[in-house]
């Protein structure tokens, strides 16, 4: 089972090894933007394999061709800066209902003649900008600047561009202002910053042109397909095979920005405490002296190549944090690069007791990170190969042994991995029995079966899940949920339930030539009671109200593929008791509980920051906005802190580099969750005198206790 990510994001995954490009790209002439043979087969074995093995069934039609049209001009044009309503008609009234009769004949001439004109948008725009770097801006009008246009018209006209770039320019100089830069270093930094954005631009080959119209053809079609030149495709191969060296990040681009998707538990970011999901990097640079580039406007590959490196070595990364929102505070970490060990994300377990509300009991913590397993370790019949069920049977033996009355298993930011774990780790809770339902592009459909009748822990059981519970996560929690195995606890999960493969394009020609590669999606997962986890994802039986945005995850995506049901498979439940006293004292519990008023009130704040859509660009009232939004957010960290009897924080012990790791370690806030998942446990264990509710499958009718 392929990540729970997106092509580019899978791909540009900044584990793998590797130098630094040894040759700078070079500006390409405008006369060598043309489509080549290469290109013209790749686009035509493309659409075969679409058409015959893609899971969603489509027509290359007139709508497609619409479809294709704007999701290209959205990949070159993100936040609407460039083109002008009039390129935007012109393009349509040639090319709306163009498009699909130029791809099945393989003419590709309008994708290059548009980035031509994209091409020449930017010249015009970066000298623009590089003209307005020594404008003297007044910083005391009341003026707002749009920075998130994705739902904005594109200009009107010429003028109306320059006022939005003018504006652009406005905001770029004031954010550097407030970081105390001095006027010379301000006009460097920004004429450095256009003139790259233009040199990239113009450093695109029309490999790279070829490369994402391609993507904008398959990313019509659903989110999770895509095309790769055959130098990505390499990048590709090489974090598949978990060459785990680097920072240990997931990035993706965002608009003109780069953002941290995710971190990878174990890795030197995450263990540096000082990068999140969220933050965006703008500036890169290498050792602990050389010179910060900035990478604002940079190509997605082009910054993973100046992240990456070896073993070892460091790297230092601007970053706006995600806690400033629209108002761009930015910060200097440094990281050293290294290998991620398997242990680091192996699984660990551990005991929760004498918690207020625990009604005396004692609950196992097992925590997953990811559904890891050692394929070739399996292949050649080692008996000792690593994988998450063979650590996760360990772990419940030793917790059993330690005679605790429950078990969480612990899923939260759990991404995926592999399918065959995903199968056999629900298998050491049931008897026997589907754990999912595989529908695949030509409509069959086949169940995963659990491959082992013994079962390891028939006791009392919770699963805890986020919105970053993906693929193999909701396989397992879907399946538990299903049986009525344990109680789902958390937030709604990521909704990734489709398979994805990767086809070599070169297999389908003679000649040799390497034609790239095509990640397909051609299968959709389903629960054994036939609802599909895509989409919606599984739903908690007792959810956290810690989540502000509905529409993360797969239902973020516009052309995601939709949630759907097929017939429910083979298999028999068990009778599942109510759970309302356990929500109700849930409920009433975390309205008085100090963490979780601490993880509300965080989450609403993140919300209200991300969905700030302009800012002001009057200096008095960004520095007046920024320090109210700051204040409330430290002030709802130490109402926390004094809670749970911890000194506050000011804010030069938050800017310490030095503490930042000792504070979150000393705040716990990761456990907040963890125990009221236990404290939930503990109320069923207690208050059923019968089997569980989502009682465990045996021959025998074990009561609550026996484990």
């Amino acid at each position: 089972m392929q990540s729970s990510f997106s092509p580019i994001l899978v791909s540009l995954l900044l584990f793998f090894s590797g130098s630094l490009l040894a040759n700078v790209p070079k500006e390409i002439p405008v006369s060598d933007l043309n489509p080549s043979l290469t290109h013209q087969k790749a686009v035509l074995l493309t659409t075969r394999v679409m058409q015959r093995y893609h899971y969603k069934k489509h027509e290359l039609d007139n709508s497609f061709s619409k479809e294709i049209l704007q999701k290209y001009l959205e990949m070159l044009d993100p936040n609407k800066s460039f083109f002008i309503k009039s390129d935007i008609n012109e393009f349509e009234r040639l090319y709306n209902k163009r498009l699909d009769d130029d791809i099945k004949n393989a003419r590709l001439d309008a994708s290059f003649t548009i980035f031509k004109r994209f091409r020449e948008r930017v010249d015009q725009r970066m000298n623009e900008a590089v003209r307005l770097v020594n404008y003297p801006f007044d910083f005391t009008l009341d003026e707002k600047y749009l920075i998130d246009r994705k739902d904005a018209k594109w200009a009107a006209s010429q003028k109306a561009l320059d006022n939005l770039w003018r504006k652009r320019v406005k905001n770029d100089t004031l954010a550097l202002h407030l970081m105390e830069k001095d006027d010379k270093e301000i006009r460097e930094k920004l004429t450095k910053r256009y003139e790259g954005t233009q040199r990239r631009t113009h450093q695109m080959s029309a490999d790279d042109v070829f490369q994402t119209f391609m993507n904008a053809y398959t990313g019509a079609l659903e989110p999770h397909t895509g095309y790769m030149l055959p130098h990505n495709a390499e990048n590709f191969d090489i974090t598949m095979r978990l060459s785990l060296q680097g920072i240990g990040a997931v990035l993706k681009s965002d608009n003109e920005y780069t953002s941290i998707q995710s971190v990878v538990p174990g890795g030197p970011a995450d263990k540096s405490g000082q990068l999140h999901a969220g933050d965006k990097v703008i500036g890169v640079a290498q050792g602990k002296n050389g010179q910060m580039e900035d990478v604002i406007g940079w190509r997605l590959q082009n910054v993973v190549e100046k992240i990456r490196g070896k073993k070892g070595s460091t790297v230092r990364l601007n970053i706006i944090l995600k806690k400033s929102g629209s108002n761009e505070i930015t910060k200097e970490i440094v990281i050293v690069r290294d290998k991620i060990k398997l242990e680091e994300q192996a699984v660990k377990s551990s005991v929760i007791e004498n918690l207020d509300g625990m009604q005396g009991k004692r609950i196992g913590v097992i925590d997953v990170p990811t559904f890891y397993r050692d394929f070739q370790g399996a292949s050649s019949g080692s008996k000792n190969f690593r994988s998450t069920t063979r650590d996760v049977r360990t772990a419940l033996k030793e917790l059993k042994r330690k005679g605790v009355d429950g078990i969480v298993i612990d899923l939260r930011d759990n991404g995926g991995g592999s399918l065959t774990e995903a199968t056999e780790l629900t298998g050491l809770f049931i008897k026997s029995g589907p754990i999912v339902q595989v529908r695949d592009y030509s409509g069959g459909i086949e169940a995963e079966i659990d491959p082992d009748p013994a079962i390891v822990y028939s006791g009392p059981l919770a699963v805890m899940v986020n919105r970053n519970s993906a693929s193999a996560s909701e396989i397992f929690a879907g399946a538990i949920q299903d049986y009525g195995r344990g109680i789902i606890i958390g937030e709604a999960t990521f909704g990734k339930g489709t398979v994805q493969q990767l086809i070599d394009l070169s297999n389908y020609v003679s000649s040799g030539k390497d034609m790239g590669r095509l990640r397909l999606t051609i299968a959709q997962f389903f629960r054994v009671n036939g609802a599909s986890t895509q989409h919606k994802g599984v739903s908690p039986d007792i959810s956290f109200p810690t989540i502000k945005d509905a529409d993360y995850g797969e239902r973020s995506y516009e052309n995601a593929l939709p949630w759907s049901k097929i017939k429910a498979a083979d298999y028999s439940g068990w009778k599942t008791a109510s759970l309302d006293k356990a929500e109700t004292s849930h409920k009433k519990r975390i309205k008085k509980d100090s963490g979780f008023i601490y993880l509300q009130g965080r989450a609403e704040l993140f919300h209200d920051l991300k969905n700030e859509k302009s800012v002001s660009l009057n200096e008095l009232k960004r520095k007046a906005e920024w320090a109210v939004k700051d204040d409330q957010r430290r002030a709802l960290r130490n109402e926390y802190r004094r809670s749970i009897g911890l000194s506050p924080l000011s804010k030069a012990d938050e800017d310490d580099e030095d503490l930042i790791e000792k504070i979150e370690d000393e705040e716990k806030t990761d456990e907040i969750e963890r125990n009221e998942a236990a404290r939930i446990l503990a109320d069923v264990i207690y208050q059923q005198s019968q089997p569980v509710v989502r009682a465990a499958q045996s021959v025998q009718h074990h009561s609550i206790l026996d484990l």
